[in-house]
C-alpha cells in the first residue's frame, strides 16, 4: 500500500468537505497548499498547534488518489519551542484541495487530559519521513 499522510481538521470541517467532495483547508489560500504529516510527526505537531483542541479528527490519506499536486518540504515555520517542527524535517504538502476520494478513513483526534495528544490506536507508524531527493 502507498503511504498514508494525514492531515488534522475540525469535525465540522471535513463534514462540510464531505458534502462538497473536496477538502479545503484555510492554509490553501493563505499559504497555497495544505499541510500534512506522516504519522510520525503527527502527534508532535498536533501538540505544538492544537493542544487542548477537542473536536478534531485525522484524514488518512492515500497519496496515489490525490488529484492534487503533493511536495514533501521542509515545516514553513519551524518553531524553537520544544516539541515544534524542525527544519530538518520534510513535511508533505498538498497543493490543492484533498478531493474525497483520496481519504481513505477519518478517525476522531481527541487530545488526552493534559491536552495533549497521542497516535490513536488504530494508526500505526509504517510511514518513515522522505529523505531529501526521495519525493
Amino acid at each position: 500500500m502507498t503511504n498514508l499522510i494525514l492531515h488534522a481538521t475540525s469535525r465540522g470541517r471535513w463534514l462540510a468537505s464531505r458534502q462538497s467532495g473536496v477538502h479545503l483547508d484555510p492554509s490553501l489560500d493563505a499559504e497555497g497548499f495544505i499541510h500534512c504529516s506522516t504519522a510520525a510527526q503527527v502527534v508532535r505537531v498536533a501538540n505544538f498547534l492544537f493542544r487542548g483542541q477537542h473536536g478534531l479528527v485525522l484524514l488518512m490519506i492515500d497519496p496515489s488518489r490525490l488529484t492534487s499536486a503533493i511536495k514533501w518540504e521542509p515545516p514553513v515555520h519551524p518553531g524553537h519551542e520544544k516539541g515544534a517542527p524542525v527544519e530538518a524535517d520534510l513535511f508533505p504538502h498538498i497543493y490543492g484541495p484533498i478531493n474525497a476520494a483520496a481519504v481513505i478513513n477519518v478517525v476522531d483526534f481527541e487530545p488526552c487530559r493534559d491536552g495533549l495528544f497521542s497516535l490513536p490506536p488504530s494508526i500505526t507508524d509504517p510511514f518513515p519521513t522522505p529523505r531529501p531527493g526521495s519525493e
